[in-house]
């Protein structure tokens, strides 16, 4: 069951005993259980039948006590478990599971992993639970849910801010739906978010950010590569090697794609990339066509030794910048 699906149902009061959420994304699990804490119960309904409870802390018995308790002055009681993976004796809750209070609504958090599917915990859950199993987003998918995301809040946002805000906080949701609250805030009333707005409430560069070095690395203008690393260097977290490597070897896995399928138009790249826009296409493109296979190839290779590099492994006394330049050369050179 997806998140909306499940705040759409208590926005109409329909509530099921039990809701499961598990899994690897930590965003959708939050946004479920904080609406479940701020708006299943009104302020004065939630002094007496709203229970949270920790995991690292919380013992099985008192969370089963606190499940089977009646509402008071209500129709309905909230127990939210948070954190549940790191609650010992987890699999004990199962009694409670099988057997649930329906005028108690118990919701559980537990991220990070998914619960073991052989034993009897998610044999029970599986039969009584709406369970949410949520999973990272992979990189093709940050450009469309933070342009829905944008979208949700009544705003709108350009094609270069919105990639220019995804290449720099990359794949932490939280953050990036933290980011455009702070945007809110600064745009006094208007409704679209521009580059000149990320440049100045955000703190990325127009000129200078990590999407502008892969798109002089598609074209192959040097100059302007080291003027992007130089201002890296001055600002080291305008552009991290670590966001700057993979950035630069997702271009080249795409533009490997293309040329292994000799696509050259932005229609068909769209679809064998599985991308939601076509400006996400350029410069794979680009680099498709500026590259060869055997190039891509020899850059692809260079890139995993720069990442190793990057983490201590044979990097010699080269600093970040050192390394970046050190490898812009070489994949200037690859052809």
């Amino acid at each position: 069951m997806a998140t909306e699906k499940i705040i759409g149902d208590w926005k109409k009061n329909k509530f099921k005993p039990i809701y499961w959420l598990e899994g690897e994304e930590s965003y959708f699990i939050d946004q479920v259980v904080e609406y479940a804490e701020k708006n299943l119960l009104t302020e004065a309904e939630a002094g007496f039948n709203l229970t949270i409870f920790y995991g690292k802390d919380a013992d099985w018995a008192a969370v089963v006590n606190a499940c089977r308790r009646y509402p008071m002055f209500a129709d309905k009681q909230v127990v939210i478990l948070k954190e549940a993976q790191q609650m010992r004796d987890i699999e004990k809750l199962e009694g409670y599971i099988e057997n649930p209070l329906h005028s108690t609504i118990f919701i559980v958090s537990h991220k990070e992993k998914k619960v073991d599917g052989r034993g009897k915990l998610a044999k029970s859950l599986k039969k009584n639970a709406e369970i949410l199993s949520t999973k990272k987003l992979y990189d093709n998918q940050l450009v469309p849910f933070t342009a829905e995301l944008v979208q949700s809040k009544n705003l709108s946002i350009s094609t270069k801010a919105l990639h220019m805000l995804v290449e720099h906080v990359g794949s932490d949701l939280s953050r990036i739906d933290n980011e455009i609250d702070k945007l809110i805030v600064n745009l006094s009333g208007r409704k679209n978010i521009t580059e000149d707005d990320v440049e100045k409430y955000i703190g990325i560069s127009k000129e200078y950010n990590v999407f502008e070095l892969q798109s002089a690395i598609a074209i192959k203008d040097f100059a302007k590569c080291i003027r992007i690393i130089q201002y890296f260097e001055s600002n080291p977290k305008a552009g991290p090697i670590q966001l700057i490597l993979p950035s630069v070897f997702n271009l080249f896995s795409k533009a490997y794609i293309l040329r292994a399928n000799n696509i050259t138009d932005e229609n068909n790249a769209l679809k064998i990339l599985e991308l939601k826009s076509t400006y996400q296409t350029k410069e794979p493109l680009i680099a498709a066509r500026r590259f060869d296979m055997t190039a891509i190839e020899r850059i692809l290779l260079t890139l995993h030794h720069y990442n190793l590099r990057s983490v201590g492994i044979g990097s010699g006394t080269a600093g970040d910048a050192g390394l970046l330049k050190e490898l812009v050369v070489k994949i200037m050179h690859a052809a």
